[in-house]
């Protein structure tokens, strides 16, 4: 089908107030998981480290992220759980869902501060259970090629190898958690799911916001105030830019004025959830350059006909290699750019793993939880188009689970579902859960937000 741009009325998909939460239990039911993985694996221990920008990993084992400092959580077979933290973080830690003993280890404090009151990390970590002779797992926040190359920092990697000694073996086992087919992270609880299902009502409903509220003259600093954050975590900086900056993608608003013209672009990310859309600052083509008029037939048209098909080509099963191969067969010109992943796991952080790329045999498994992130990148004056939403994976049980406990939540994905199938044309199989209040809408004149892509 062809795709064209036509008058789309988007619903209002009412939001509840109070967030759903993750009952303590699950926190000691994923350590139970990491420790079954620690046996088979063959390890003694795993050692976990997080910082303010990686703590994905350290968070959805225990609850607990920390803020300014880096931290260590200790996990062995048979005793509580030992977190490792800096003089900020003692009372936050205490408060983690998990039981967990806290230990203070004041260099992951910040400069200047104390540092007298510690002992020393060789002593917390053979306290904990790190002996000469151990087989320790490192996760730290990516997977390297080679298993004994640690992504921690090298007072930390070096103090582990000195624990375990000549006889010891310390190897990334980041895996365990991310690996993009049999990670635990890769795979939701129900009640995960409800908790990113709310967090993308609160971005898609923010950046709907920001579509349908633009006005020209307003400073990029103004314009993403329609975001309307409310201080959740962000899993990664605001992001809007105007004009020339545009091209750039990833910077901070400024105090760039937003002319009529500008091409545009805002993507906004909390723990669990991101959308993003992109266009141009106009009521339509007749205000674009003569030489980049036809922007919707060169551009946005094929783009959207083939986040259509892979969106259709999402089940239980289908292997990640088909959905790469959606976006190469389509978008294959050099035009289109095409250099990213089309599409990966979303966690706390925005970017798990992708079980997308050429070749891949990895099968989407129910209780994923997927970006759709298709990113043309055409260094023209074409500029780009953008959707990026998320979605979920469930098979009938945990659909009928997720219908059961979460009824409000379940008639907004069904009415979603409803409006991309009759409004855009986009057939979904019964496994896909959207999660976007702005589900597949693209609108690519910014000034008539009310006018969008549609295969109907």
């Amino acid at each position: 089908m062809t795709a064209r741009l036509a008058p789309v009325g988007l619903p209002e998909f009412p939001t509840d107030e109070t967030a759903p939460g993750l009952p303590d239990h699950i926190y000691a039911q994923r350590l139970g998981k990491a420790r079954e993985r620690m046996a088979i694996r063959g390890l003694d221990s795993l050692v976990v480290y997080a910082d303010r920008e990686h703590s994905a990993n350290l968070s959805y084992l225990t609850g607990f992220d920390p803020r300014f400092e880096e931290a260590l959580l200790i996990v062995t077979p048979d005793r509580t759980p030992q977190i490792v933290v800096g003089n900020e973080c003692v009372g936050m830690a205490k408060a983690a869902p998990l039981p967990m003993e806290v230990c203070l280890f004041q260099e992951f404090s910040l400069p200047g501060q104390p540092r007298d009151k510690s002992d020393s990390l060789d002593s917390i970590l053979s306290e904990a259970g790190v002996h000469p002779g151990s087989r320790v797992g490192a996760i730290g926040w990516k997977t390297l090629a080679e298993p004994d190359k640690l992504d921690l920092p090298s007072f930390v990697a070096d103090e582990l190898r000195g624990a375990v000694g000549a006889g010891g073996q310390v190897t990334n086992a980041t895996d365990l958690l991310i690996d993009a087919a049999e990670g635990l992270r890769v795979i939701n609880e129900v009640e995960q799911l409800a908790v990113f299902e709310h967090a993308a009502c609160q971005t898609s409903n923010g950046v709907r916001r920001l579509l349908f509220g633009l006005e020209p003259g307003s400073t990029e600093q103004e314009a993403v105030a329609l975001l309307g954050w409310n201080g959740s975590p962000l899993s990664c900086h605001l992001m809007l830019t105007s004009g020339e900056r545009a091209a750039l993608g990833l910077l901070s608003p400024g105090p760039k004025p937003i002319e009529r013209g500008d091409p545009l672009t805002v993507a906004f990310g909390i723990w669990g959830a991101l959308n993003c859309r992109a266009g141009f600052v106009v009521e339509g083509a007749a205000e674009l350059p003569d030489d980049i008029s036809d922007y919707v037939d060169k551009l946005v048209r094929p783009y959207f006909e083939t986040v259509a098909e892979w969106y259709g080509a999402l089940h239980i099963g289908q292997e990640g290699g088909v959905l790469q191969e959606i976006v190469d067969r389509r978008l294959r010109d050099p035009f289109f750019g095409i250099f990213l992943n089309p599409g990966h796991q979303i966690h706390l952080d925005e970017w798990v793993n992708t079980p997308v790329h050429p070749g891949s045999d990895i099968e989407l498994r129910s209780g994923m939880a997927m970006q759709v992130d298709i990113i043309p990148a055409t260094g023209t004056r074409y500029f780009t188009t953008n959707i990026e939403d998320g979605i979920a994976l469930a098979d009938e049980s945990l659909r009928g689970e997720f219908e059961s406990r979460y009824p409000q939540a379940w008639t907004r994905i069904q009415a979603r579902r409803h409006f991309m199938r009759e409004s855009l044309g986009i057939q979904l199989h019964p496994d896909v859960l959207p999660f976007s209040n702005i589900p597949g809408y693209l609108p690519p004149f910014l000034l008539s937000p009310d006018r969008a892509m549609t295969l109907v």
